[in-house]
């Protein structure tokens, strides 16, 4: 029975005369948002958002959480995500759910004593769901950063075919492990494409290796070994170098080239390539 009579009382202070809440709602929203969500989206978003929440206060759902507002949740969940993806901040997303509470707040002014409960709980509810806009927005931001990470890994590790049976990375910038991985997956994934059995690792763009990242590489020579390919490292600085030496890391068998020039020359003979210098003829 207490729950008819929250839900009545809900119903009521939604149902206020013959004032548009909806329209008044989108409006306030779109005073906070500018013109960066289109009026006719914003207004098709909020206004099934309204018609989701009184259909759900209507069947006496008092808590976010509660089955009735499954729908709600899953309309606020659209609108979250699409906030995340089109750079909206936290405080710009969830004004979308707050706004209604000051839609309202002017009613109390006229309104009986009555309505002054029934407002603090629809309040209550509607902070509980301007929190689940926040949490859903934070995932989806997150998963966007994350796919965007793994897209500038994909890019910052190439794989180039500079010649029928002979392909090189050249990498550029700080090496990590979980880049380090992307280059292994993609260089092996390469030899299986090309059928090269050469390849060149250029490391002359990298400012620094560590044990871990120099660990990686060796494992990623090994395994294009047992992918019959042979593996040249170039580009070894005389700062990394010295590095390799004092960890004691062992390139024993791993042919090193000064330049990514000397290790095509290198690749290109070991496929067969006879190489001719040709010298400019004089008249």
């Amino acid at each position: 029975m207490v729950k008819r009579d929250n839900a009545a009382d809900l119903m009521g202070l939604l149902s206020n005369g013959d004032r548009d809440l909806a329209a008044m709602w989108v409006a306030e929203v779109a005073g906070s948002l500018g013109s960066r969500v289109g009026s006719a989206e914003l207004d098709r978003e909020l206004r099934e958002l309204y018609e989701a929440l009184v259909q759900a206060l209507r069947q006496g759902a008092v808590d976010v959480h509660s089955e009735e507002m499954s729908e709600v949740r899953a309309l606020l969940a659209e609108l979250s995500r699409n906030r995340a993806r089109q750079g909206f901040s936290p405080s710009e997303t969830a004004i979308s759910v707050f706004a209604l509470k000051r839609v309202l707040e002017p009613m109390l002014e006229n309104g009986s004593a009555d309505e002054i409960p029934a407002y603090l709980r629809l309040a209550r509810i509607l902070d509980g769901l301007g929190l689940f806009t926040i949490e859903t927005y934070t995932r989806t931001r997150d998963e966007l950063i994350t796919a965007q990470a793994e897209q500038l890994l994909e890019l910052s590790t190439p794989v180039v075919r500079l010649w029928d049976g002979v392909i090189a990375v050249p990498l550029v910038g700080t090496l990590d492990s979980a880049r380090t991985q992307v280059v292994m997956e993609k260089l092996l994934q390469a030899l299986v494409d090309t059928g090269s059995e050469q390849a060149i690792i250029d490391i002359t763009g990298v400012p620094a290796v560590d044990t871990q990242v120099a660990q990686h590489l060796l494992k990623t020579i090994v395994a294009a070994r047992l992918m019959g390919a042979e593996c040249t490292v170039s580009g070894i600085s005389p700062q990394i170098a010295q590095t390799i030496v004092a960890l004691g890391i062992e390139f024993d068998g791993i042919v090193t080239k000064a330049s990514l020039a000397d290790a095509l020359k290198l690749a290109l003979r070991r496929s067969g390539v006879d190489m001719v210098a040709h010298t400019g003829t004089r008249r």
